[in-house]
């Protein structure tokens, strides 16, 4: 549980600030796949990550304006139905088709744009909301955790 959204969001930068050296991979190595990556280059990472912050920040978008997420139920519900290797794997081959500058542009500004965009939603509506906060944790610092050792891994090669 978080005091307050400043809190928060101090360690939500902090959190993603890692990732952010991705971005200055040039593109070949981008596209390796190392091993003990589990699977991941580091655009599929880029890609991945952003597709679940994005959660976070159509979560924020909702709830600067309302008292609720539909994209909360959505997202649980189209887990609970097809799993999360299905979930994954759909978000993977919309991010490829991506070009990589459209990749490198949007993993510059959404981290920022998240960041924005929950400084104008009321803290009742999420630091002090239990679901909500739930679902941006695990969508940003959670996530972002559980892809650090990937990170590390693909980092280490591409600088070879």
């Amino acid at each position: 549980m978080f005091l307050n959204a400043l809190e928060f969001l101090e360690i939500e930068r902090e959190g993603w600030r890692p990732f952010e050296v991705l971005d200055d991979l040039p593109d070949e190595r981008l596209g390796e796949v190392p091993d003990g990556a589990h699977g991941w280059s580091g655009r599929d990472l880029m890609a991945h990550m952003l597709a679940w912050q994005g959660v976070a920040l159509d979560v924020a978008r909702e709830l600067a304006v309302g008292e609720t997420s539909a994209t909360i139920a959505r997202v649980d519900a189209d887990w609970e139905t097809r799993g999360g290797e299905a979930v994954n794997a759909d978000i993977q081959a919309t991010w490829a088709a991506l070009p990589m500058d459209e990749l490198r542009r949007r993993f510059r500004s959404q981290p920022g744009e998240l960041r924005g965009t929950l400084t104008v939603v009321p803290e009742s509506r999420w630091i002090k909301h239990a679901d909500h906060m739930r679902t941006i944790a695990e969508e940003t610092l959670d996530h972002y955790a559980d892809h650090a050792p990937d990170l590390e891994v693909i980092l280490a090669a591409g600088r070879r």
